[in-house]
């Protein structure tokens, strides 16, 4: 009595479900029928000379024969790189004792370098002639431990 009133709309979402569910239940007894076997021959994978997956297991006359003292194992050495002196030249060219803060000019490349109080170990004063080593600062290159050179 209830199915007199439907539409033929419903009739056919519902035919369309009935539909989808015998499919469903004849896939999952097909998938019953030819479960495959999980054996490890199943699972094996090789790869061949191009470097693909294959199920096949590749010719053994193809094989070429590789000699075990020919892998290097470890990291390949390259040239080594000069030691730099971290201990640099310089003179310095513009000092501000009230704020604590100057310039050196590198012997070297003539860069100037930003040094602060903080890495200066003796007094200081513009002209000096200075060793100092360089490290990276927030904004740039720093001199670091500044010492005065005695003659």
């Amino acid at each position: 009595m209830g199915r007199s009133q439907e539409t033929n709309k419903k009739k056919e979402v519902r035919s369309k479900k009935e539909k989808k569910k015998k499919e469903k239940a004849q896939k999952r007894e097909e998938r019953k029928d030819n479960k495959k076997s999980n054996s490890l021959d199943d699972m094996i994978a090789y790869v061949n000379e191009d470097g693909s997956l294959s199920d096949t297991p590749p010719d053994e006359q193809e094989k070429e024969e590789t000699n075990p003292e020919d892998i290097d194992v470890s990291v390949p050495k390259g040239p080594r790189e000069e030691e730099v002196d971290p201990v640099h030249k310089g003179t310095i060219t513009f000092y501000n004792e009230s704020k604590g803060f100057g310039f050196i000019r590198d012997a070297a490349n003539g860069e100037s370098i930003f040094f602060h109080v903080s890495g200066v170990t003796e007094e200081v004063s513009e002209g000096n002639a200075v060793h100092f080593e360089i490290i990276q600062g927030k904004k740039g290159p720093n001199a670091n431990n500044v010492k005065v050179i005695r003659e």
